[in-house]
């Protein structure tokens, strides 16, 4: 099977955890175990978020004066470098020999796309209200909650295309496990020039889902640190989404900064290609796979095959 994983950020660094390097290579090890039962058994592709990344680097890129300050862009790709190593630093530790490659990723997002004149994307630690607001007044960032915490909050446009799909596709065929499109990959708008970097960091399960649909995968799975999708989400009534098809899931229902997203990236990529998204944890990764656990997105039960469309979700690569 082609697979392609999506490690949350919290899934990196915890919530609230210090953005310590040494906390970020524990983490990583832990999605690198994780990972590694898939990886021995089909073909990999992984993404990450580097929402809590990239906003330290942009807090250390603000110790700079105003105009020796680097963009989001450029961030991003540093995010991408750095988790794109810890990453195959501890799965080459556990896959001696196995080819791996990490690539930088542009990916072509609209100029006018609307996210650029409403920043929704949370990045960087988490603050109470008020040295949120102390920040923002200083720094000139917009900022909105964050469970009970404030973070800053940056455009994220629609991922559109993604610029290095082929090389991608080259290497999985060739059998290198790909680290690729981390972060939302590296948001570039066209212009008579050819391609420029834009100020923003796309959701990385939108990139994700974009990927997955991109490489024809037979699964695109959400890692993150709760268990499954819950209809009726903080009410007494909450229950576990065990399986759904794509069009009984509306994103709507859900919070867009936390599950929202990824209700629509499964729905999206579900409905494209004939293959399943699943959301859980990171540790299930491996039943989430087989149908087992987390919340499995599929197109629909097939009437060629009957009520028991969604047997055998692991059968094998489509062609």
């Amino acid at each position: 099977m082609r697979v392609v994983a999506a490690l949350g950020g919290n899934a990196l660094l915890r919530r609230g955890q210090p953005m310590t390097a040494e906390n970020q290579r524990e983490n990583v090890a832990v999605a690198a175990r994780a990972l590694l039962p898939i990886a021995l058994e089909h073909d990999l592709v992984v993404t990450h978020g580097n929402g809590p990344q990239v906003g330290l680097l942009a807090l250390q890129n603000a110790a700079y004066r105003p105009e020796e300050t680097y963009p989001l862009d450029i961030l991003d790709a540093e995010s991408e470098g750095m988790i794109g190593y810890l990453l195959e630093q501890e799965l080459g530790n556990l896959l001696p020999g196995r080819r791996m490659a990490t690539l930088l990723t542009r990916i072509e997002v609209a100029r006018d796309d609307p996210a650029f004149m409403h920043p929704t994307k949370p990045i960087g630690p988490v603050y109470d209200r008020t040295e949120a607001e102390r920040l923002a007044s200083e720094r000139g960032w917009t900022i909105a909650p964050d469970g009970p915490k404030w973070r800053r909050v940056v455009p994220s446009p629609e991922p559109r295309r993604i610029l290095e799909i082929s090389v991608i596709e080259q290497l999985v065929a060739d059998g290198v496990l790909v680290v690729c499109a981390g972060g939302g990959g590296i948001p570039v708008v066209s212009g008579h020039g050819g391609y420029g970097g834009a100020e923003a960091v796309i959701d990385k399960d939108s990139a994700g889902a974009l990927l997955a649909r991109s490489l024809r995968a037979d699964a695109f799975l959400m890692l993150t640190d709760v268990d499954a999708v819950y209809a009726g989400w903080g009410t007494p009534s909450a229950r576990a989404i065990r399986r759904i098809a794509a069009q009984d899931l509306d994103p709507r229902q859900y919070a867009s900064g936390s599950m929202g997203p990824k209700v629509a990236a499964a729905r999206r990529f579900a409905e494209s290609d004939g293959g399943f998204a699943a959301i859980g944890y990171l540790a299930d990764a491996q039943r989430m796979l087989a149908g087992e656990a987390g919340t499995i997105v599929t197109a629909g039960p097939d009437p060629a095959r009957g009520e028991d469309a969604d047997a055998g979700l692991v059968a094998g690569r489509r062609s």
